[in-house]
C-alpha cells in the first residue's frame, strides 16, 4: 500500500521542494506503525526531568549547601517525581482511551438505530467546513457504506476523538524512563566531583551538561511540535534558564534569611 513519509513530507515543504514532496507521498514505505509512537511521553519526561533536577541543584547551590545535599535531593527528586509524572501519564492515557471507547461504543450504537441522523449529523459537519451540500451528501452516501470508517469519521469530525492506539503503560515507562535518565544529568557532575578531581566547580560543569542537553532535547521537541530546531533548542534553553535562575535565587534568598 502506498504511503506518505510524513517526515520527508514534512522537511519537502519546508524547503519548498516540489519534487521531494511528491516522491515522499508516492513512496511506498515499510516502517512500522508504533514507530515514534512514545516520543512525545519521553520529549516532555525527559524535559521535565532535567529542569526540575538542575532547579533542585541550582537551589542548593543558591544556599550554599553541601554536595551531598544536592545528591541526596537530586535522586529523591529523580525517584518522586519521576514516578508522579509516569502515573500522571498512565492515568490520562488511560483515561483518555476509556473516553474514546465509550465514545465509539455510543456512536456505534447511534449507527445501528439511527443511521438517517447520523448521516444528516456528519452532513452539517462537512457543510460547517465550508462544503457544498450536494458533496457532502455525496461523500457521507458513500462513507456510510462502511460502517467503521463512518464511525471512526464521526470519532474524529464530530467529537475530535481521533483514532489512537497508545498504550497507558507503555507512555508511562517512557516517561519515566526518559525523566530518569535526563534528569540525572545535570548530577553527573557531582557525582564524578565525588570520584576524580574537577578541573572546574561542579555547580559550573553542571550548568555546561544541562544547557547542552537541553538545546539537543529542544531540537527534538521539533517532531512533536513541528517548530525550527534552532528556535525550539533556543526556547528549552530559556525556560531551563529561568527555573535554574529562580531555584538559585530562591536558595540564595533562604539562606540570607536564616543565616540572618
Amino acid at each position: 500500500m502506498l504511503s506518505r513519509k510524513l517526515d520527508s513530507a514534512r522537511a519537502a515543504y519546508r524547503a519548498g521542494d516540489v519534487e521531494a514532496a511528491r516522491a515522499a507521498h508516492i513512496h511506498a514505505s515499510q516502517e512500522a506503525h508504533s514507530q515514534g509512537q512514545h516520543l512525545k511521553s519521553m520529549v516532555y519526561g525527559g524535559l521535565d526531568g532535567i529542569i526540575t533536577t538542575f532547579a533542585v541543584v541550582a537551589g542548593v547551590a543558591g544556599a550554599s549547601l553541601d554536595a551531598t545535599i544536592v545528591l541526596i535531593l537530586g535522586f529523591a527528586n529523580l525517584i518522586a517525581d519521576g514516578l508522579s509524572m509516569a502515573i500522571g501519564d498512565f492515568l490520562s492515557t488511560k483515561a483518555e482511551l476509556q473516553l474514546a471507547a465509550t465514545e465509539q461504543a455510543r456512536e456505534s450504537w447511534e449507527v445501528e438505530h439511527f443511521p438517517d441522523q447520523e448521516r444528516a449529523e456528519l452532513v452539517d459537519v462537512y457543510q460547517a467546513k465550508g462544503m457544498p451540500e450536494a458533496d457532502a451528501v455525496e461523500m457521507v452516501a458513500i462513507l456510510s457504506r462502511h460502517k467503521k470508517a463512518w464511525i471512526d469519521t464521526m470519532m474524529a469530525a464530530e467529537l475530535g476523538i481521533p483514532e489512537t492506539d497508545e498504550s497507558p503503560v507503555g507512555n508511562a515507562v517512557a516517561t519515566f524512563l526518559s525523566f530518569v535518565v535526563f534528569g540525572f544529568v545535570p548530577l553527573v557532575a557531582y557525582v564524578l566531583s565525588r570520584l576524580v578531581t574537577l578541573g572546574i566547580s561542579p555547580l559550573l560543569l553542571a550548568v555546561m551538561l544541562t544547557a547542552v542537553t537541553l538545546f539537543v532535547l529542544g531540537t527534538v521537541k521539533v517532531r512533536v511540535v513541528r517548530m525550527h530546531w534552532v528556535r525550539a533548542g533556543s526556547e528549552m534553553l530559556l525556560v531551563g534558564g529561568v527555573a535554574a535562575v529562580a531555584a538559585y535565587g530562591i536558595g540564595a534568598a533562604l539562606r540570607a534569611i536564616v543565616g540572618s
